[in-house]
C-alpha cells in the first residue's frame, strides 16, 4: 500500500531541522513547528519535529525516520556553505530518484527575495516512495519553499503512489 492512498491522509510527514544551537538548547528552533503545521494542513499526519545537531546526525536522522516510510520529510537548515552545513550531502546518497524542478523552483522564488537563495544547495527527491525536501534553514526560507511545494504536493504525492489522477 502506498503512503499516498486517494482519500485517506497522504500519509505520515516527518520533519528533521539541523541545527547544532537549536539541538544544544542555545536557540529556539522556529522553522519545526511552521513545516509541521503546514503539513497538517495539507492532509499529512506530522510527527513532532526532530531537532539534530548540523552534520552526520543529520543522515542518521533521515536513515531513522525513512525506516517508518513516511510519505513526506522535510528538513531545514544545514543547505549552507558553512564548513557544518552537510544536509545535502548527508540527503544525496539516500535518494533514488532527483526531483531537480523542485529546487530550481524554491531557488527562484527565493532569489525574487534575496540573492542569497543562490547560496542553497538543497536537494528534492525520492527515497523508495518517501519525497525528501531540503528547505533552508531562515523562517523566510522555509515560507518561501513550502509557497513552491503548496500547488504540487498532493499531485507529487498522488504520482509517486502510481495515481495519475488530474
Amino acid at each position: 500500500m502506498s503512503a499516498c492512498e486517494p482519500g485517506t491522509t497522504l500519509g505520515t510527514a516527518a520533519v528533521i531541522i539541523a541545527s547544532t544551537r537549536a539541538a544544544m538548547g542555545t536557540y529556539q528552533d522556529l522553522t519545526g513547528p511552521v513545516i509541521a503545521d503546514w503539513l497538517g494542513e495539507h492532509g499529512f499526519d506530522a510527527m513532532t519535529p526532530i531537532v539534530v545537531p548540523d552534520g552526520a546526525p543529520v543522515g542518521a536522522a533521515l536513515r531513522a525516520v525513512l525506516t517508518q516510510h513516511p510519505a513526506v520529510v522535510l528538513t531545514s537548515g544545514g543547505t549552507g556553505l558553512s564548513p557544518d552545513d552537510q544536509t545535502p550531502e548527508m540527503t544525496l546518497p539516500l535518494l533514488q530518484r532527483e526531483i531537480p524542478g523542485i529546487m530550481e523552483a524554491m531557488r527562484a522564488a527565493g532569489m525574487s527575495k534575496t540573492p542569497m537563495a543562490a547560496l542553497s544547495r538543497g536537494y528534492a527527491g525520492l527515497a523508495g516512495q518517501t519525497l525528501i525536501v531540503n528547505l533552508p534553514g531562515s523562517p523566510s526560507g522555509v515560507m518561501d519553499g513550502l509557497a513552491v511545494l503548496d500547488p504540487i504536493i498532493k499531485h507529487l504525492c498522488e504520482q509517486v503512489g502510481g495515481h495519475h489522477g488530474h
